[in-house]
């Protein structure tokens, strides 16, 4: 069998551990990427990236670990670089890098919606832009990158990350458009699990001790079948999707399309739209509710 490999980034801690260790544990080669910062990005640490990779050497396993910041252009590139020369290929990318700067919309400053834009976005487009080239001289590649319901659906004080983590969504989606000619997947999973990141919750009502109580209960290694399944060649017909992982859950999400159309064929005025379309569309309107709204159930 040839030899596969996979770059995961945000492999320190948390979910992006979990998958390293698990592909691993399946035989891939990891690039363990990690700056080692803290929750709301700052800092930088080599220690986590370094202990993962000895981890999985210490199995049996090949890992080489990277301390790259996945915003940056050139580290990125490098780090891919690294990558091809360590292992001679590159099989799949896991975008798991993210911060959190939670604060609500009219109180969000400029510094706290580019830092999590930066780290989430970005990172997401530099990583799997460097990876875009050895998969397409490769013929082939899978990226999964991790989204959020906060995005999908939304959250209260996360306007810099839903937006992110919802531009992720659009960017798995149009990387699997692009590459498709290539043999190159891209899937993005938005997962449910206790990590660094969600510790960060508050736990001053009974309703939010509930919704930290509930979520400690999905761990990160619960995503880590899904991302090894949709990296495999068993997942090759499968592209451009989004899933949500909670629990023991697997979630295929629907993505934006028509739901309500009326045409006039002599054009609209605000006042026809008012008394036609508008009573039309009533009964179709999403509501606005936030992800712990929706899934406020006990996860399987």
């Amino acid at each position: 069998m040839t030899e596969r490999v996979a770059l995961v980034t945000g492999a320190g801690r948390g979910i992006g551990r979990a998958i390293a260790l698990s592909l691993a544990k399946s035989g891939w080669s990891i690039v363990v990427n990690d700056l080692g910062a803290a929750p709301d990005g700052l800092g930088a640490d080599s220690g986590p990236a370094a202990t993962v990779a000895a981890e999985i050497e210490a199995a049996g396993g090949r890992a080489m670990a990277s301390t790259a910041d996945v915003s940056d252009w050139e580290a990125t590139r490098e780090m891919v670089a690294a990558a091809t020369e360590t292992f001679g290929r590159l099989d799949g990318v896991v975008n798991c890098a993210g911060i959190l700067r939670d604060t609500i919309f009219h109180k969000m400053s400029e510094s706290e919606w580019d830092a999590v834009v930066q780290v989430n976005l970005k990172g997401a487009f530099c990583v799997s832009r460097a990876a875009a080239e050895v998969f397409r001289e490769q013929g082939g590649g899978a990226y999964v990158h991790m989204a959020s319901t906060a995005g999908l659906i939304g959250n209260l004080a996360q306007a810099n990350y839903s937006a992110a983590k919802l531009g992720i969504v659009a960017l798995s989606r149009s990387i699997a458009v692009d590459m498709a000619r290539y043999n190159v997947r891209s899937n993005a999973i938005a997962p449910f699990a206790w990590s660094r990141l969600i510790g960060t919750l508050p736990e001053e009502t009974e309703a939010e001790k509930a919704r930290v109580a509930r979520m400690k209960r999905m761990t990160p290694e619960q995503i880590a079948p899904l991302v090894e399944f949709l990296l495999s060649d068993s997942a090759s017909d499968i592209t451009g999707q989004v899933f949500v992982v909670r629990g023991n859950e697997l979630m295929l999400m629907s993505q934006p399309r028509p739901v309500r159309t009326m045409a006039r064929l002599e054009g609209w005025t605000a006042d026809t739209v008012a008394t036609h379309f508008a009573p039309a569309i009533r009964s179709s309107l999403v509501p606005l509710e936030t992800s712990p709204q929706l899934f406020s159930y006990d996860p399987v």
